[in-house]
């Protein structure tokens, strides 16, 4: 089956699009001095229907925005028109949503961020990041919970994951920032031929400039993050704030207040000092590409 290629470029998604035009909006009314509730009224729709459209979390109609822009005093033609077609570029589906059918709401929308971050820093307790995934390991990992899925729907799933790693290598990339918890690769997904196949990616994925992977050990104890996984997200445009992804089983949480956004990071800054420095990384992996052969070899 072939992999579909995820848009090329460094044009921002349709998500981080709406999340742009949304906090325009949001600066226009303020200026204004207009409540949500009052702009709610104009189109028709409810406060709480104006927080989601200028936290972007919803799509945009082009005649509510041209609506609220007369309320917010907006007359300029060309201001009117930059900003309808914004509207109208955030509407457009991103190259994740031909995916829709093998993944919920929620997640295409951490999909979308993904797609259009700068930086991406992440800490893992279970598994490997989604892409650092090798298609053996991300089968291994999606089979836990779909199992009794179609054969076709878990191929789907995993071309899905290996679509999001084109992210790493494309013009301009992300980088990306890995904690892994020593767990991580002591478990055996998909027993040890896959995760030897899985810590020798690793390895490779650190010849890439923009990618840093960091390993807690065990012996590190406790530390910062104990809570559970986490990542943060951070765009180009820095009127937009950055997010950080909570997966839970059926659902996920994004923060994006100050106050939530700097706990992360501040644990995320503890982690990467608690956790062996980058140079050391390599050597801890082919440590465990060791211990896996002797494991082997001992059976």
């Amino acid at each position: 089956m072939t992999t579909a290629q995820p848009e090329g470029g460094t044009t921002a998604g349709p998500t981080v699009l709406r999340m742009l035009l949304g906090s325009q909006l949001r600066r226009l009314r303020e200026a204004k001095g207009v409540s949500r509730e009052n702009a709610g009224w104009e189109i028709r729709a409810s406060e709480s229907k104006i927080s989601r459209m200028e936290l972007g979390r919803v799509s945009f109609k082009e005649r509510d925005v041209a609506d609220l822009l007369t309320l917010y005093g907006v007359t300029d033609d060309r201001e009117r028109e930059a900003l309808l077609l914004l509207a109208r570029q955030a509407n457009e589906p991103g190259w994740w949503q031909q995916y829709s059918d093998v993944q919920p709401t929620w997640f295409q929308s951490f999909i979308g961020l993904e797609s259009a971050a700068v930086l991406i820093r992440t800490y893992e307790v279970q598994f490997v990041p989604g892409l650092l995934q090798t298609r053996d390991y991300a089968r291994a990992v999606i089979m836990i919970g779909h199992g009794h899925a179609p054969p076709e729907e878990i191929d789907r799933r995993v071309d899905l994951r290996m679509a999001r790693q084109q992210l790493l290598t494309k013009a301009d990339p992300p980088q990306l920032w890995a904690v892994l918890d020593e767990a991580v690769l002591r478990r055996l997904m998909g027993g040890r031929a896959v995760m030897r196949g899985q810590i020798a990616a690793l390895i490779e994925a650190t010849k890439l400039p923009n990618v840093t992977i960091q390993v807690v050990p065990f012996d590190a104890g406790g530390h910062s993050a104990a809570g559970g996984a986490f990542t943060i997200l951070r765009f180009p445009d820095q009127d937009l704030p950055d997010v950080v992804y909570l997966e839970q089983i059926t659902t996920a949480l994004y923060l994006d207040k100050r106050d939530d956004v700097d706990t992360y990071a501040a644990a995320m800054t503890r982690l990467s000092v608690e956790a062996a420095p980058p140079v050391r990384t390599v050597s801890i992996l082919e440590e465990m590409l060791r211990d896996l052969d002797a494991a082997e070899n001992t059976r």
